[in-house]
Parts: C-alpha cells; structure tokens; sequence
C-alpha cells in the first residue's frame, strides 16, 4: 500500500480576513506549512491558521524563510549558516507560542523559497538548519526537496526527514527543480500534474526535462494555495490519488 502526505503552504497574507482560500483548501490536505512574518503573514495571520488547523486535524508545520517581505522570500541572499541556524529558530519560536496557546503540536519545518533551495544544496546551510531544528525539537520532522542536501543533513543529525516532490514543477537530470525564472517551470495542467505525482509515488521516478527517468523519493506532496485554481487543484489532487489506490494521510501517522 502507498502512503503519502499533502502540504500546502498557509497564512501567506496579512490581516486573518485574507484566510478564505486557506480555509477551504485544508478540507483536502494533511499538513499546513505556516509562515512566520519574515517572508509573509503576521501574527494574526498565524494565529487564525493555526486555529483553523487544528480544527480540521491537519498537521502544522513552521514555514521558515529569509527575511524579505519586499521579494516573499524567493530572492537568493548570502547569509552564513550560524544566520541559518538563528533564522530557523526565531521561527520555530513563534509559531510554537501560538501552536502552544491553541493547545496543539507542532508536526514539522519546511523552509520556504530561497532559503529552501540555497539549502537543498549547501550542505553547510543544511547542517545549520538541522541543527536547529533537532535543538528545538528532535521529534519535529524536517522537511526538504527529496534527495538533497538538506534530507541527507537531517537523517545525519537525527531528525525524520521526509522527501518532498512538487506536483505542479518540473525537474532537471540532477533531481532540482527547474528554476521559475526559466520555460515550462511550471505545469499547468492538472492531468500531467497528477499523473507526475502518481509516478513518483508509486513508482519512484519521475521524467526530468531533458526526457531522463530519475529515481525520486516522495514521502509528502507539495501543492500551492496561492494560485488561482488552488482549492479546484486541491480537490482534483485528492481524488485522483485516492482512485489511485494511494492513502492520504499526515506524514507524523505513518
């Protein structure tokens, strides 16, 4: 039987009244990546999403980035991996109070954009960061482009490290995904999206751009709400892989 877990990055606007999309898009989804204000959201902003979470059972996760409001966290900045190190702390710590304060548990980290790339291959930033979590928390669970570096820095430290695939990116020959700044980044359509992710996760492979079949590893699928078809993606994605035969679930319960 095939298992796999759903994420979504959530709370990624300002002011709780912005949160209708994230409400609905948590109906289909098992885990909730949370920003922390530094690459989006405020403190209102995560304190409704947390809430919302737990409401409808899905796993929390801090959704660390760098800090850059102006560029949403997606534009490359040189930092040192001790700033890796506190950047991923300061985040863990404030959405841990609000986690706390509802009366939940946080399930994982999920750095965002930029700082989620620079890490997939830096072993130095990756190390830091692991670090971080596992003197946090050492049960939290790190999440982290399958195969990279920041998978490998994880199990190495100790942490569950879960591989996470992307169902509407594609990949080059080394596993990495194609930058968004270049052609066919992205796939729009909803079919070859989902019949990628069922690729990978039953058979392990997807098709890179250049037509090469590379092994992958996906323990946990990442959809995005910000777009505009988010929550009718979220829908198909979840009815697809279900007649698929493969088991939706939070990667903390399997």
């Amino acid at each position: 039987m095939h298992f796999v877990d759903i994420n979504c990055d959530m709370g990624e606007s300002f002011g709780a009244y912005h949160l209708g999309r994230d409400e609905e898009v948590l109906d289909y989804i098992t885990s909730a990546n949370i920003a922390c204000g530094f690459h989006a959201g405020d403190p209102a902003t995560m304190r409704e999403t947390v809430k919302l979470a737990l409401e409808k059972n899905v796993g929390i996760g801090v959704h660390p980035g760098l800090q850059d409001l102006v560029g949403f966290g997606r534009r490359d900045m040189k930092i040192t991996p001790q700033e890796a190190y506190d950047l991923i702390v300061y985040q863990i710590g404030a959405l841990y109070a609000f986690v706390k304060s509802e009366g939940g548990k946080l399930q994982h980290v999920k750095p965002h954009g930029a700082l989620y790339n620079m890490a997939a291959k830096s072993a130095s930033l990756s190390e830091a960061m692991a670090e971080a979590v596992y003197k946090v928390d050492p049960e939290l669970i790190l999440y982290g482009l399958a195969g990279s570096e920041l998978v490998k820095a994880g199990k190495k430290i100790g942490l569950r490290s879960a591989n996470e695939v992307f169902s509407d990116r594609t990949y080059q020959e080394d596993g990495s995904l194609t930058p968004r700044r270049e052609a066919n980044a992205l796939i729009k359509s909803q079919e070859a999206a989902v019949s990628q992710v069922i690729s990978m996760v039953k058979a392990g492979k997807v098709t890179s751009l250049q037509g090469l079949d590379i092994s992958i590893k996906a323990d946990t699928i990442c959809i995005h709400g910000d777009g505009e078809h988010a929550l009718d993606f979220a829908k198909y994605i979840s009815k697809a892989l279900k007649n698929a035969d493969i088991t939706i679930a939070k990667i903390s319960d399997y």
